[in-house]
């Protein structure tokens, strides 16, 4: 079974960027479609973004398009997430998950069986 670690977290200005990493062992990287997901406290975890197993097609919620990339690098076995023009209402714990094998990527939480711990992030204003 595929594991996976997120790291990148920490405090930022808002109006800064971050970029999060998510290093995976075991399992076969490449044929995992990838997901990030975010939770802040008290609300349900929401979708951010996910990447095709190949690293492409990548889509994007509505909150973070055109200011968040998502990145899938099969070689280095690692996912990333560059967050530019950060604002307050992105301070949540990220998640990074993977798919079945071979599975497409979904926006629901249910399509992703294998999860990180979770890194926080925290915009200050």
């Amino acid at each position: 079974q595929v594991q996976l670690v997120e790291s990148g977290g920490g405090l930022v200005q808002t109006g800064g960027s971050l970029r999060l990493f998510c290093t995976a062992s075991g399992g076969t990287f490449d044929t995992y479609s990838m997901a990030w997901f975010r939770q802040a406290p008290g609300k349900e975890r929401e979708f951010v973004a996910h990447v095709y197993r190949t690293g492409t097609s990548a889509d994007y919620a509505d909150s973070v398009k055109g200011r968040f990339t998502i990145s899938k690098d099969n070689a280095k076995k690692t996912l990333s997430l560059q967050m530019n023009s950060l604002k307050p209402e992105d301070t949540a714990v990220y998640f990074c998950a993977a798919s079945s094998p071979r599975s497409p990527p979904s926006k629901a939480a249910a399509g992703y069986p294998d999860w990180g711990q979770g890194t926080q992030v925290t915009v200050s204003s």
